[in-house]
């Protein structure tokens, strides 16, 4: 039995009254979810605890059957694992974004997408002007997304950071970091001026001023969030008994994956955008799925569609998806498989952020035992619908179950 995951970053969404009261998923044309629906089954998946922020990293660990609150130690933590970055004991990590700011507000947290080639220079620039000493170092990333650690014996991961996707249009000073004890007041400050610094040295930056005469937003400044320890996590292998493989453009996806020990499938011309390389994730799935028991592909751009509040965006990500990703593996599947595909997390079009409402999945094996006789459109209503619901930790263990005896249970 061959298991194939398809997660779709902040597909699940809300009704829009501007598009006949209709979400990304009821008003996309996805055949391909709908054929998986109609041949197994829907329901709903809490990801997310109450007393959690609603991030992706909460989301898929959840999905990959690792309750978050005994796991996660915070989202830079696992982002680093994927840019190589061995972390110490006490080491920090924290999610670098490049951001653009407009008179003093948070205009955009990705700035504008930009690509990892320039990124990555403006990052050199900045560690190279900032005369930054052995305690504190700058990591590659993909685009905007980035990496700082920090030597955590002479800082404090006490903080209180804001995650700049939740922040766009609100005002800079109000949204820096803040100490959640006394011990992190010095960490606090000394973040918080650095991201200032960037600021200055940033807006002049070649790379910058040519984006901007090109009409495109320019990165900026840095921001700091998401600050984490290092997690100790037991592997996926030994929990589940399976052999797994992880395909994503985004270095949260990876690294959690890295640090359950799966492995991790490089796909050239992935984006973590509109952009992304659909067929080569399909491709390179069928590939892993020779030598692998299961394959997590991860899709950021609906996520991404969700954070602009483009809703044709977003379902153009969503139909993208279906047609050449998941349709190009339906075709080419082989033997005996059983495959999902679900919302890690919504990302609504009205609000642009993250939230933790449940979101939909479906599911089909080739040894279900029990046939449906109903034609379904994949959506949220239609996973409402089903009355059946899960909680996010042990989705894993039921989507193995069922590839194993055919029959869907609860337990």
């Amino acid at each position: 039995m061959k298991y194939i995951l398809i997660i779709g970053d902040g597909m699940a969404d809300y009704p829009n009254e501007k598009f006949n009261g209709k979400t990304p998923l009821e008003a996309a044309h996805h055949p391909n979810m709908d054929k998986i629906a109609s041949m197994g089954f829907c329901g709903t998946l809490k990801t997310i605890p109450e007393d959690m922020e609603p991030g992706s990293d909460v989301a898929i660990l959840s999905i990959l059957g690792y309750n978050p609150k005994k796991y996660h130690t915070g989202r830079g933590a696992f982002e680093a694992a994927a840019s190589g970055v061995k972390l110490g004991k006490k080491d920090l990590a924290f999610r670098c974004n490049l951001i653009t700011v407009e008179n003093g507000f948070l205009a955009d947290y990705s700035a504008g997408h930009i690509s990892t080639e320039e990124a990555w220079k403006l990052i050199t620039s900045l560690k190279r002007k900032l005369k930054l000493g052995g305690d504190i170092a700058f990591y590659r990333g993909v685009s905007y997304r980035h990496i700082l650690v920090l030597n955590g014996k002479k800082f404090s991961g006490k903080l209180k950071c804001t995650p700049p996707h939740d922040a766009v249009g609100k005002k800079i000073s109000e949204i820096l970091i803040k100490p959640a004890s006394k011990s992190a007041i010095k960490t606090a400050e000394f973040l918080n001026r650095l991201m200032l610094e960037s600021k200055k040295i940033l807006s002049n930056h070649p790379i910058n001023l040519r984006r901007v005469a090109e009409g495109k937003k320019p990165a900026n400044m840095v921001w700091f969030w998401g600050v984490g320890g290092k997690p100790r996590t037991p592997s996926f292998r030994k929990r589940f008994g399976v052999k797994g493989a992880i395909i994503s453009a985004v270095n949260i996806v990876k690294g959690i994956g890295i640090l359950l020990g799966m492995d991790v499938v490089k796909v050239p011309g992935v984006t973590g955008f509109i952009d992304t390389n659909y067929e080569g994730k399909a491709d390179y799935a069928l590939k892993a799925l020779k030598n692998h028991d299961l394959v997590v592909i991860h899709v950021e751009a609906p996520d991404e569609a969700g954070h602009l509040g483009d809703f044709r965006l977003k379902v153009k990500a969503i139909e993208d998806m279906d047609k050449r990703l998941i349709g190009r593996i339906l075709e080419r599947l082989r033997g005996e498989y059983t495959i999902s595909i679900l919302s890690d997390h919504p990302t609504p079009i009205k609000i642009k952020t993250h939230v933790r409402d449940p979101t939909p999945f479906t599911v089909y094996s080739t040894c279900l035992k029990q046939k449906p006789s109903t034609k379904k459109h994949f959506c949220e209503k239609e996973a409402e619908k089903s009355g059946f619901h899960l909680e996010g930790a042990r989705f894993m263990s039921f989507f193995l179950k069922l590839g194993r005896c055919g029959v869907v249970s609860k337990k």
